[in-house]
């Protein structure tokens, strides 16, 4: 007989854990994408089992938080994801996030405090801190091209009210982007950046400029895949994410 999976549940406002694990099982902290919801996670998170538990950041201005107003400066939300996670946060944590999630992810981790820090950061398809001021698409580029930009162009369902629901979010966290400046001082924790293999978004040579984000141990690697690895209709990358996990340093 099949056990059914358990129910996903909440924590607070800010986490969400789309397959609910007992035991300390370490957590892997998933940061969606410009646009995206914890959904993109919950292939990710049923593949994980039972080595890691996907805990997947709720961003306002969407989904069951579509009332809860977005910060309205990068800084603000940092500070935000910060209160919402620490109560939840283990030890020796793994953050995953994709292109916009991937800055937030590395910007939350260098804000938490000292024991809170993950071990390992998994930027993915993402330029690096230094060359987001500047890069962030104008407010008013066309809905088509922004979907594509971003990796939903195929990913979303044929529904223009979804779609344009999905537009209006994702304009309101680039517009959070723009507020964006890169700190002084790089941090100390392991980071991995990754590329699919098949994002046409991210020029060559780009995941080497996220070395410089850290005086830690630093990785890369491609993996299949093109803009969004992790979204609602696929697994992501699940061998990746379990292998990084077991090598990152203590």
């Amino acid at each position: 007989m099949t056990l059914a999976a358990p129910r996903p549940a909440l924590a607070g406002d800010w986490c969400y854990r789309p397959y609910p694990l007992t035991g300390g099982v370490p957590q892997l902290v998933c940061f969606p994408h410009a646009g995206g919801d914890v959904t993109a996670f919950s292939g990710l998170a049923a593949e994980l089992v039972p080595d890691l538990e996907v805990w997947a950041i709720r961003l306002p201005a969407r989904g069951g938080r579509f009332t809860d107003r977005m910060p309205s400066g990068f800084r603000e939300l940092v500070t935000a994801v910060v209160a919402g996670l620490v109560p939840h946060l283990r030890p020796g944590s793994v953050f995953y996030g994709q292109s916009f999630g991937a800055l937030l992810a590395y910007e939350v981790a260098r804000a938490l405090p000292a024991e809170r820090c993950p071990r390992l950061v998994v930027p993915a398809c993402a330029p690096p801190p230094s060359a987001w001021p500047g890069s962030i698409p104008p407010t008013d580029e066309g809905a088509a091209e922004l979907l594509a930009r971003c990796g939903l162009a195929g990913a979303l369902p044929d529904d223009e009210t979804i779609r344009e629901l999905a537009v209006a979010t994702i304009r309101a966290d680039l517009t959070v982007c723009r507020t964006y400046r890169p700190p002084g001082v790089p941090a100390t924790f392991a980071i991995h950046a990754v590329a699919g293999a098949g994002d046409e978004a991210l020029p060559p040579g780009t995941l080497a400029g996220w070395s410089a984000a850290t005086t830690g141990r630093f990785t890369t690697s491609v993996e299949p895949g093109g803009h969004l690895l992790a979204t609602p209709l696929t697994r992501g990358p699940a061998d990746l994410l379990r292998k990084l996990h077991a090598a990152a340093p203590a």
